[in-house]
């Protein structure tokens, strides 16, 4: 629009300026009007080259307003795509975060424990298998036996106080009864006794031992539902029945243990475990070096 108001008033300047030269010419002498009809002309062509150059400008400064609206434009484009994907990414984190809630292993976990042990030494007890009272049925009660236990794993830390990520370490107390199987006892099983002269009359005796324990459990992979397990060291105290010939009850041991559970459904979890308790030495010729192999359910809280 300002381009066309220019160019209209430029034509009507130009026409003006033509009327009143030939006006000059008609009423001057002849000389005189060619100079003056001359220098018109080079008043008018300079004018005309004004008004050129003016034009010039006006264009190019259109231009240049052209090429700063589309750069306003372009800038304004960007900035809302930004901004879609910051929303975006903040989005995503909160699901992130959202779902690590809801997967997230719970600290503390009581579990149910079963399965098969074995010990590297016959457990011999004053009433089953007896070398200070070698008369009676003396059998020896077997190596293999089966069982059972429950246990507290208690949170300490997820990230091992910062030292190792995603790798929790916890505190755990388990009790665990393993039956070697029931044997005809010796003659101190007998009723009467055969020390004081009775007959053969065997009774049967049962051989068991109860496990306490407490360790460091270290759990890796946390978040995952799949989580492998180590217990470096922990202690161990075995209650013996039928007691050592000695009348020993208690044995301690130290305890190594790996494992791994998997969680099923909320804080449930599945898993198996290999223990194994050694002792320094013997203790009153008692040797419980043994193994354990088994399955847990756990449900965490």
């Amino acid at each position: 629009m300002q381009q066309r108001r220019y160019n209209q008033e430029f034509n009507f300047f130009l026409v003006i300026s033509m009327v009143f030269s030939f006006s000059l010419v008609l009423f001057t002498s002849p000389v005189a009007a060619h100079d003056r009809a001359k220098a018109l002309e080079q008043e008018v062509l300079e004018l005309k080259k004004r008004l050129i150059a003016i034009q010039d400008e006006l264009s190019q400064i259109r231009t240049d307003s052209s090429r700063v609206e589309q750069q306003v434009i372009e800038n304004k484009q960007a900035i809302k795509e930004e901004r879609v994907i910051v929303q975006q990414k903040i989005e995503s984190e909160k699901e992130v975060i959202k779902k690590a809630i809801l997967e997230e292993s719970p600290r503390n976990m009581i579990f149910f424990r079963g399965g098969w042990a074995r010990q590297d030494h016959h457990h011999n007890g004053i009433s089953v298998q007896s070398g200070v009272a070698p008369v009676g049925a003396q059998q020896q009660a077997p190596l293999n036996a089966w069982y059972v236990g429950a246990g507290f794993d208690f949170g300490l830390t997820k990230d091992t106080w910062g030292l190792i990520p995603k790798t929790e370490l916890i505190a755990e107390l388990m009790f665990e009864y393993k039956q070697f199987g029931t044997v005809l006892g010796n003659a101190l099983a007998n009723e009467p006794t055969q020390l004081a002269g009775g007959d053969l009359n065997p009774r049967h005796v049962t051989s068991s031992t109860v496990t306490v324990s407490a360790a460091p459990k270290i759990k890796f992979l946390e978040g995952y539902r799949l989580r492998p397990w180590i217990i470096p060291a922990g202690l161990a105290i075995h209650i013996i029945s039928p007691p050592s010939e000695t009348i020993t009850f208690f044995q301690p041991a130290v305890m190594f243990a790996a494992g791994a559970d998997y969680k099923l459904w909320k804080n449930i979890v599945l898993g198996v475990d290999a223990r194994y308790h050694l002792m320094g030495g013997h203790l009153d010729g008692l040797r419980l070096n043994g193994l354990t192999l088994g399955g847990y359910l756990g449900i965490g809280f």
